[in-house]
C-alpha cells in the first residue's frame, strides 16, 4: 500500500468517524484542526483505523503521535512488517 493509498483510506476513516465528508487530511493535520476531535472520538478513530488496516497499535505508538503525518508513518511501518 502506497503512502497516498494510506492517506486515502485514512481520510475515509476520518469521514466515517466524524461524519464529515469535507475533512481533508495532510501531514500536519492535528486534533486542533478538526471540530469534534476529542478523547472519545480519538478512541473511535484508532479502533476504526485498526479495523481498516488490519493492525493493532501499541499504547507507546499512540502516545507519541504528533499529527496525521506521523500516524501515516506508523501505519506504513506496520504494513511493511506484515
Amino acid at each position: 500500500m502506497t503512502e497516498q493509498e494510506i492517506y486515502d483510506a485514512l481520510t475515509q476513516v476520518f469521514h466515517d468517524v466524524f461524519d464529515d465528508d469535507d475533512i481533508v487530511l495532510n501531514a500536519e493535520t492535528t486534533a486542533d484542526d478538526i471540530d469534534g476531535w476529542d478523547s472519545q472520538t480519538h478512541v473511535l478513530l484508532i479502533v476504526a483505523a485498526e479495523q481498516r488496516f488490519g493492525t493493532k497499535f501499541r499504547t507507546a505508538e499512540l502516545e507519541s503521535l504528533k499529527n496525521v503525518g506521523h500516524f501515516v508513518q506508523v501505519i506504513t511501518a506496520k504494513l511493511k512488517v506484515r
